[in-house]
């Protein structure tokens, strides 16, 4: 069985003064030992006194096991291995850079054991002629692998390591080798791609629109059109009745700004198309991005929504609910709820 314990990083201890990524172990009674998530969990210890600046009432509504969070590293003895942490004196910018740091860290890690576990190798290797190289050059192996994904030849085929053997006269020759060969090569670009290369952001809106002129659906399609229109192929706009008065206006993009920008514009559209036959368009929620499960509960509110609207349709006898096909939708009623 390959060895797939590895740190993410070259130096086998932290720096003091360094802020670490930990996860609380066990407490204690003089303090919590934790683990150091980035050095293949070597144990640290954080004493209560270094838990808060301020008075400590409760321990575990400081810390639990289980957590993991940003602590400042305070001392290190390598010999022993022994070091000592604080919570109490990470500041919000190091915990944001520790947190955004480590996270590329996992991801990076993640893809390398994943590798090493497949083709049946000791991980730490890898990391000395791939990893470790790539942090030194690009800061962070996490940027180099953002390139890997376009351009996986030219990062990867100029990374060699040394390796020493007896030449035909006993002696010790080093040659220079490349560190990647093409099984690896092959492994970890496929892994890469597929856990790196960017994913489109859906983009939406929600807005209420209304007009009770003559011909007032005409006058609605024709301004859902015009929001439609101002759509492009990078960010493709989409409008969609969820029931009246309330519509969905979607884009997907891979830049999150490029796809506010345009749902924003689209809006006012269709606001300047409705408003010139005395309509009224109402944002309800503006451009924002969505997750999956914010999207997929969405839908299925809207197709909840439809369910019940289809109901109250059944009836074509009744005149009364055809003129009021237009009319307002009490929405704190349907179970819709805006994102």
């Amino acid at each position: 069985m390959p060895n797939l314990e590895c740190r993410m990083y070259e130096p086998r201890f932290p720096e003091v003064d360094a802020a670490v990524m930990i996860q609380v172990k066990h407490i204690a009674d003089m303090g919590a030992y934790v683990s150091l998530l980035e050095y293949n969990n070597i144990e640290g210890m954080i004493l209560f006194s270094e838990l808060s600046r301020r008075r400590i009432r409760s321990i575990s509504s400081l810390i639990k096991v289980g957590r993991q969070e940003p602590a400042i590293v305070l001392r290190v003895d390598r010999d022993k291995g022994y070091i000592d942490l604080s919570k109490r004196r990470v500041s919000e910018e190091e915990a944001h850079a520790c947190e955004d740091r480590y996270n590329k860290s996992k991801l990076v890690h993640s893809i390398m054991r994943h590798v090493a576990e497949t083709l049946e190798i000791d991980l730490e290797p890898l990391y000395q002629r791939i990893c470790w190289p790539l942090y030194r050059k690009y800061g962070h192996a996490f940027e180099a692998f953002k390139l890997i994904v376009a351009d996986p030849d030219s990062i990867l085929d100029a990374l060699t390591y040394e390796e020493k053997e007896t030449g035909p006269d006993g002696q010790e020759v080093t040659k220079v080798v490349p560190a990647v060969t093409p099984e690896v090569k092959d492994s970890l670009v496929k892994n890469i791609r597929r856990r790196m290369t960017p994913q489109p952001l859906k983009i939406r809106a929600d807005v209420e629109m209304k007009c009770f002129q003559f011909d007032g659906v005409l006058h609605i399609k024709q301004a859902m059109k015009k929001a439609e229109a101002s759509g492009n192929d990078n960010c493709p706009v989409k409008i969609k009745l969820v029931a009246p008065p309330l519509y969905v206006l979607t884009t997907q993009t891979l830049d999150k700004e490029q796809g506010i920008s345009v749902l924003t514009d689209a809006i006012k559209a269709c606001t300047a198309e409705i408003e010139k036959y005395k309509g009224k368009l109402v944002v309800k929620e503006p451009p924002r991005a969505v997750s999956e499960r914010e999207d997929k509960l969405f839908l299925d509110q809207i197709d909840s929504l439809m369910a019940q609207n289809e109901e109250v349709d059944g009836d074509d006898d009744s005149e009364e609910e055809e003129d009021t096909g237009m009319g307002d939708v009490d929405l704190t009623n349907t179970g819709v709820t805006a994102y």
